[in-house]
């Protein structure tokens, strides 16, 4: 292994050698106390430290690092606290996760580091939000972001390494390709014989290093940035190196041939830097050996702080409204000047008004620039907010809704618009996983509003109609929001926006241009999980949400003998089972009209809860009414059939004969 200082002084090279050792003490003091069962789980990155340590050293401490599972030494370089480390490996509360997330699962505004989850590709695309952030601050800052040669056949790989290309991103993707994905050898995971040619592809400069040279690591990430912030662009770069031990240690190395990993122990990036420094007589072996005792002494003085700290007291209360990053709902009243609009109109206007409200609102989403979107709703937005704040994006919708947490991230809020609210599956792994689960693992917000074309009656098809609210209201941590009135479309939406939670907006694309009301033209709010009580009534209370809502007052239009509650939801996360409760409790019937699929849908939730809160005040059964459950049809007789405004009035009649 050849090392070249090239102008780097005494002291660099000594400081880069210090900086190589303590992660290395600290895995060797696991191995062992993964033995006597101490800590549960480690992911070992001996063999691998030089990437991590070159690379955090050649950053700035306020420009972000995203690593992964083999990356001790970016939290050493970033100088966290070893007894904050070890809090988090024990799931101490002095970790970084009150013990709701393990290992390197987690990240820290303080000490600029985004650590992944599980399904890894998100990271990518959280990198490129946090590049765009710095872009458009113009500050110069570039940010890294690492992943390992599996996660490179991952679909976020590609697309997020296509949007830093086509937006001249600021971000350094690091492979590091150390030969297994978990027991699957390099030749059973891509034909390419490097993973740096697929830059290529990208349109994108690319480079392959060895990984284990800190020396090589240095220089070139040194001479990379210095580059980036005269000339910011997306650099792929892949580090050669290997995983000396197992994926974790439980699964061992038995599959690896015992000559390769002789091969590669050869190629030790600690030792052979240490060679290097005392054949240069930059390092004494006293002084080696002076440094190792001290580092490890910190080490177990820090174990010792660590293992005194009392184990976790689990808390209802903490755990569920740690869920949400708390917020203080602030009302807006409108004057009484007012304009006859349509939906469509509303999220547009709402959208208008929040631009110019929010100066670090960014907008993205596929043909929404000069085209205006496929509804037209930002038609005109480009001439007045620019296109570096109403983004024309690739189709990729989850390094999209990944960009929008890594804008949230750094200090910007985010829309994404799905063209249709079907495509949002292509993007559900972030949703779901990421912008869920983010506060409630690392108490960090994720600003971003995801709006979705939603609904049937357009005939449209399977792949343009769905209402799929269901998939998300299921899942801790996002809001969902359905409104039916354009009044409520603009009110509900400027709350979503200002609000620092993840929000689903769902907006029916058949009431877009078929419903008008008078809507205040200035700005407003309508807090989120509140419920609004359309009709008073006696003898039944109907609770709807979106189009559906429109069908009941149809029906009822036609049967005004029937005295009914009828209550819009508008928001479907949080529930108002306040307003359900007392409505129900009153008239002692419900029926639930949802136009989405009938099992598995929100309205068996709200049957559910029902009956365990008002059972005694019933009357008849709790009935609900939705679509087939088959996926939605084509075919306007088919379509008519599948959804539930066929069928609402007779169960409704029938639930009053009770």
């Amino acid at each position: 292994m050849t090392f070249d200082r090239k102008e780097l002084s005494n002291e660099q090279l000594i400081d880069l050698y210090k900086r190589l050792v303590l992660p290395r003490l600290i895995e060797e003091k696991m191995l062992i106390l993964i033995r006597q069962g101490k800590v549960s789980k480690w992911f070992s990155g001996i063999g691998q430290e030089a990437i991590s340590v070159g690379v955090t050293a050649v950053l700035d401490a306020d420009e972000y690092i995203l690593p992964m599972h083999r990356n001790l030494g970016v939290f050493t370089g970033r100088n966290i606290p070893l007894h904050r480390l070890f809090s988090q490996w024990q799931g101490k509360a002095n970790g970084f996760t009150k013990g709701r997330d393990r290992s390197f699962h987690f990240g820290t505004q303080e000490y600029k580091i985004i650590g992944m989850i599980s399904h890894l590709g998100p990271q990518l695309g959280i990198a490129d939000g946090i590049a765009l952030a710095n872009k458009l601050k113009q500050n110069g800052k570039i940010t890294a972001v690492f992943t390992g040669e599996g996660a490179t056949s991952e679909g976020d790989f590609h697309e997020a390494l296509n949007i830093a290309a086509v937006w001249e991103l600021p971000v350094l993707f690091i492979v590091e390709n150390n030969g297994y994905g978990l027991s699957t050898p390099t030749n059973e995971q891509f034909r390419c014989e490097n993973i740096a040619d697929k830059g290529i592809g990208y349109g994108i400069e690319s480079h392959i290093l060895d990984g284990n040279n800190i020396l090589e690591v240095y220089n070139k990430l040194s001479e990379l940035k210095t580059s980036m912030m005269e000339h910011p662009r997306p650099v792929l770069l892949e580090f050669k190196t290997f995983r000396m031990r197992g994926h974790e240690e439980a699964s061992g190395t038995k599959y690896v041939p015992q000559e390769l990993l002789d091969e590669w122990a050869a190629k030790d990036p600690v030792e052979n830097y240490k060679k290097f420094l005392v054949n240069k007589g930059i390092l004494s072996y006293d002084f080696d050996s002076n440094l190792r005792s001290e580092i490890k002494n910190e080490i177990d003085e820090n174990w010792a702080l660590a293992n005194a700290e009392p184990e976790i007291k689990s808390s209802y209360d903490e755990e569920l409204n740690d869920v949400y990053k708390q917020y203080q709902y602030q009302e807006f009243n409108h004057s009484n000047e007012i304009k006859n609009i349509r939906f469509v109109d509303a999220i547009s206007n709402s959208l208008r008004q929040s631009m110019t409200r929010h100066k670090n609102l960014i907008i993205m989403g596929q043909d929404i620039a000069e085209y205006g979107g496929a509804f037209k709703i930002t038609t005109g937005f480009v001439e007045q907010f620019s296109k570096e704040r109403v983004r024309n994006t690739p189709i990729c919708e989850s390094a999209v809704v990944s960009a929008g947490m890594g804008l949230s991230i750094n200090g910007y809020k985010a829309i994404v618009e799905m063209q249709f609210a079907d495509f949002v599956s292509t993007g559900f792994n972030p949703i779901v996983n990421l912008l869920a689960k983010t506060h409630y693992r690392w108490q960090e917000k994720a600003d971003v509003v995801v709006r979705m074309p939603c609904g049937g009656g357009t005939q449209a098809g399977p792949f343009h109609s769905q209402t799929n609210e269901a998939w998300f209201t299921k899942t801790p941590g996002l809001k969902v929001v359905y409104p039916a009135f354009p009044y409520d479309a603009k009110g509900l939406l400027n709350e979503s926006i200002n609000d620092p939670n993840p929000v689903l907006f769902f907006e029916h694309k058949q009431l877009y241009r078929s419903i008008y009301q008078d809507v205040p033209t200035d700005y407003y709010t309508i807090p989120l999980g509140k419920a609004a009580l359309l009709k008073e009534g006696t003898q039944v209370t109907i609770i709807s949400f979106g189009a559906a809502v429109h069908w009941a007052l149809e029906t009822l239009a036609k049967c005004p003998e029937i005295s009914a509650d009828v209550l819009d939801l508008r928001t479907l996360q949080p529930l108002d089972t306040e307003a359900i409760f007392a409505s129900v409790k009153k008239t002692g019937r419900a029926i639930i009209y949802q136009e989405d699929s009938l099992f598995g849908g929100i309205a068996s939730d709200i049957s559910a809860l029902i009956m365990e809160n008002c059972f005694k005040f019933l009357d008849a059964p709790i009935q609900r009414v939705a679509s087939l459950d088959s996926p939605i049809p084509f075919t306007k007789a088919l379509e008519d059939q599948y959804l539930p405004k066929g069928r609402f009035e007779d169960v409704l009649l029938e639930l009053l004969k009770y």
